[in-house]
């Protein structure tokens, strides 16, 4: 309930902020586990992930955001999960399969933290392995626009990628890595 009101509040304030613009979101499957796979360059990028997105998204979010406890009681509210970046978190892992289990749609961010401006970074084999294991489809999503009054902000959803070939197949670091890349790749061919 939290997470629609939410959702229809924000998207009120920001109609008068940005000029908000959804490109390919029949892409996002109407039922059934997923993965959005998004770039990130603000802490305001979850949101308009949320905003765009047809179905409810949970967020896998760095620890640190927990940290304050009223701000991590607030976004575990609206469907954040902490996951400790730079080591295998199984916990969070465990949090990913129980969503999927659920049937639930939930964001990650490839490339492990924001990047500033035109860099790009390698990606992280997290959204790969967690699909590769799960066999659960990765949706590509590219988020281009500068969050300043009255910008165009566009939030394109590309075509779902299939993990499903690769589900129960032991397969090394650099396949996963290999995996990874290709998501990633995905992700900025996406750009306007």
């Amino acid at each position: 309930m939290l997470y629609k009101f939410s959702k229809v509040v924000v998207r009120t304030i920001l109609f008068f902020a940005f000029r908000l613009k959804t490109v390919g979101k029949e892409n996002v499957p109407s039922e059934g586990p997923a993965i959005l796979a998004m770039n990130h360059r603000s802490n305001f990028d979850p949101v308009m992930a949320a905003l765009t997105c047809p179905r409810q998204l949970r967020f896998m979010a760095k620890s640190e955001l927990f940290e304050p406890k009223v701000f991590g009681a607030l976004i575990r509210k609206l469907g954040a999960f902490p996951v400790h970046r730079g080591k295998g978190d199984l916990a969070a892992i465990k949090a990913a399969f129980k969503i999927f289990k659920d049937n639930g749609v939930m964001l990650m961010f490839p490339e492990g933290g924001r990047v500033k401006g035109t860099e790009r970074r390698r990606a992280k084999p997290g959204v790969a392995l967690i699909a590769q294991k799960s066999g659960v489809p990765v949706i590509p999503v590219h988020l281009s626009g500068k969050y300043r009054f009255m910008s165009r902000i566009t939030v394109t959803y590309g075509k779902p990628i299939s993990f499903e070939e690769y589900k129960g197949l032991r397969m090394s670091g650099e396949e996963i890595q290999e995996l990874a890349d290709n998501v990633l790749e995905n992700i900025y061919s996406l750009q306007d």
